[in-house]
């Protein structure tokens, strides 16, 4: 499995100290000088650390060599302004003697030491739980840390000139391993009082030594008769309740079985419904993004006199955000954040990476924006809820009107923006909403948005050695050279007008998708193998397993931020349409950006996988694809005749003859993926090196 998005039941371990750490910002309102401030901004900034050059003095090109920054970045938001009155709870929150609310968050700079000889453009990476994802796009080690001459490796977006950005914004984010991380307040009552109310734990281990759970809030009493757990062994089972005597608190922010000592049990799925205390005020990390990046492109020092350290440098604002960032992009757009209080564009063109349609829940009382939706895990979050498209709709079920880019068409502060997805996405996040309505017809793309599958491909690159707790070998398809192609067109089409590639998606229109169909009380459907094209491979098990998209009633005040019904239920739902692409004789997907794997394939490669025995068998295995190796030749791909039993996929020597065969069969389909745009010409060289150096029909 990939490890940027593990199951989340480890991903709370340390939400407790985080919520008593923030209490402490009650203490500190009123602690920033005085001032009357009309917007929200940086108030101080704090560089705390300066490595100059940084990379042991390594220079990039004419760019020149870089420098480190490192340090804590202090705002406050007016709660009455519009754009802020959106934040959940955000009335609720301690002000300081200005009536302001109070946040402060880690920053990390990558600059050129001379900033004149850089592009003068700002790399934003939305920084996922804390961690710093950007080395693949960036062909670098990347790391929390980047400080040695060989952590830069090729070093992408240094010998463009750019300047690389991150910010604290996720709650959940803990400070180890040099993590990013943002300290907001709790929410109480009026009078001051500690604010409750429900909350709901999804627990899964997927190792037997598992002994105590971490809850994400704390609990608002230890009276085992307000809280319920249940535990089931795979997804469409009927959960059953362990009573009191199978379990207890073991402080406020713990829990655990009994007798003390067992263990949860291998895979499971255990749920946890309690009355929390102390909500953070979350929402405030959309308002933090917003107020830094605004601050390094308009600002020239901060309240103190601090100088902004890229004052009068930033032409143009570029995003790129991996898995989690993605959704908290879908978000911050949706609610209007790309606009600063002053009405200007924060970011100028955003590269999203496997955010599939939907949001990151921060925006909600007791938010978990670490938590991931996928096949088996996390349904019952507010993850999945509309709108999940970009232009404004209206909900055939409910009624309501909205869209992704509702706000910003009326502040003119829209940012171009790629969609780009994995088939994991498709077939685990209902991600063919972001380019359809509500009953899965194809929509135009909006004249800022272009929408790109990487066909065949899971969440991230796995390892085709190892199956972990799947039942076939991982997905190794790598999409980061296509990410890198796209961020030059995305660069293009914002600072020169060059239009970019046109949109690469599975469509109705062209009979590429396949539609998934709902099941009777259960969050995920079924996609026929016959309406997919999938072919009939020995030892491969097809159940059509997708993620589909339903109403999840939380509550009377749902709009307004809190979740009075948690976790919702699933009965007498309708249910949003949503497809996946159909696949060829192979079971490689038609539609979508086709790379050398699935174009001149040695395998099959899905976006989609099923876990093994003793880990749920059958149920979905979250965010692998699989990997479905070719027979070498005919012979060894006929002799299973014999067992009653022949894969219908061609061998690598009928499809290839000899090794040259399959080494022009990869230029030829690297050469289409340059015309298209898809591919830069270094990367696509790589392709056909590779390929000489394998040893297929060798």
């Amino acid at each position: 499995m990939n490890s940027f998005c593990p199951l989340e039941s480890s991903a709370f371990q340390m939400l407790a100290g985080i919520v008593r750490s923030a209490i402490a910002l009650i203490l500190l309102a009123g602690s920033f000088c005085a001032f009357s401030p009309a917007y929200a901004r940086i108030v101080r900034i704090e560089i705390t650390h300066r490595q100059s050059p940084t990379f042991e003095g390594r220079t990039f090109g004419r760019v020149g060599v870089y420098e480190k920054l490192r340090g804590r970045a202090y705002g406050e938001i007016d709660p009455k302004q519009p754009q802020n009155s959106l934040i959940t709870d955000i009335t609720l929150a301690p002000r300081n003697r200005n009536g302001m609310v109070e946040y402060a968050m880690d920053i990390y700079i990558l600059k050129p030491v001379d900033l004149s000889a850089g592009s003068h453009k700002l790399f934003l990476e939305v920084n996922n739980r804390g961690g710093k994802l950007f080395g693949g796009l960036n062909t670098s080690r990347g790391g929390n840390d980047p400080t040695t001459a060989a952590d830069a490796g090729d070093a992408f977006l240094m010998n463009r000139g750019y300047t690389l950005v991150w910010n604290g914004w996720d709650i959940s984010a803990t400070a180890d391993n040099n993590n990013l991380t943002i300290t907001v307040p709790v929410a109480t009552q009026s009078d001051g009082s500690p604010l409750t109310g429900p909350s709901y734990e999804y627990i899964v281990f997927d190792n037997p030594t598992a002994r105590s759970y971490k809850l994400a809030y704390p609990t608002a009493s230890l009276d085992k008769s307000k809280g319920k757990l249940t535990v089931r062994n795979r997804l469409n089972d009927a959960p059953k309740t362990i009573g009191p005597d199978g379990w207890e608190y073991i402080d406020d922010h713990s829990i655990r079985l009994l007798p003390a000592g067992t263990a949860f049990q291998q895979s499971a799925i255990y749920e946890f419904v309690y009355t929390a205390k102390n909500p953070l005020v979350a929402g405030l990390g959309l308002a933090a993004t917003r107020d830094f990046i605004s601050f390094l492109r308009y600002a020239q020092a901060d309240e103190y006199g601090h100088a902004n350290p890229l004052a009068a440098d930033v032409q143009y604002t570029f995003s790129y955000a991996l898995s989690q960032p993605a959704r908290y992009l879908n978000d911050f757009q949706t609610l209007g954040f790309n606009a600063d209080e002053q009405g200007r564009r924060v970011i100028d063109g955003m590269e999203n990476w496997l955010g599939g349609s939907s949001g990151v829940a921060i925006n909600y009382r007791f938010a978990q924006p670490s938590r991931t939706e996928r096949n088996r895990q996390n349904h019952f979050f507010p993850e999945a809820i509309f709108p999940f498209a970009y232009p404004v709709l209206t909900d055939p079920f409910t009624g309501k009107t909205a869209g992704r880019q509702f706000r910003c068409r009326e502040s003119d502060t829209c940012p171009k923006v790629f969609e780009i997805n994995s088939a994991n996405e498709y077939w685990v996040k209902a991600a063919s909403l972001l380019h359809t309505d509500l009953t899965g017809n194809d929509l135009p793309d909006p004249e800022n948005v272009r929408f790109f599958l990487i066909a065949g491909a899971q969440h991230g690159t796995g390892n085709a050695t190892n199956r972990g707790i799947c039942q076939q070998l991982q997905n190794p398809t790598n999409a980061e050279p296509v990410l890198r192609a796209l961020f030059i067109a995305l660069e293009e089409w914002v600072t020169r007008g060059i239009k970019p590639p046109e949109s690469k998606v599975p469509r109705r229109a062209n009979r590429t998708a396949a539609m998934a169909i709902a099941q009777q009380d259960s969050p995920t459907g079924v996609v026929p193998q016959a309406s997919l094209g999938w072919p009939s491979i020995p030892n491969v098990t097809y159940s059509g397993l997708v993620t589909i998209r339903y109403q999840l009633n939380f509550g009377p005040e749902f709009d307004k931020g809190i979740l009075a019904q948690y976790p919702p239920s699933l009965t007498k739902r309708p249910v949003y349409a949503c497809f996946v692409s159909k696949v060829d004789q192979d079971g490689n997907e038609i539609a979508g950006i086709r790379l050398p794997a699935v174009e001149a394939p040695i395998a099959t490669t899905t976006g989609w996988a099923l876990r093994r025995d003793d880990y749920g068998k059958d149920d979905g295995c979250e965010s692998a694809g699989q990997y479905i190796p070719f027979f070498r030749t005919k012979q060894e791909r006929t002799a299973m005749v014999e067992a009653g039993s022949v894969d219908p996929r061609l061998s690598l020597e009928e499809r290839y003859q000899t090794h040259d065969g399959y080494v022009n069969a990869v230029r030829q389909s690297t050469r289409k993926l340059v015309q298209q745009r898809f591919l830069l010409e270094e990367d696509a060289q790589n392709y056909i090196r590779e390929a000489e150096a394998s040893s297929v029909l060798r």
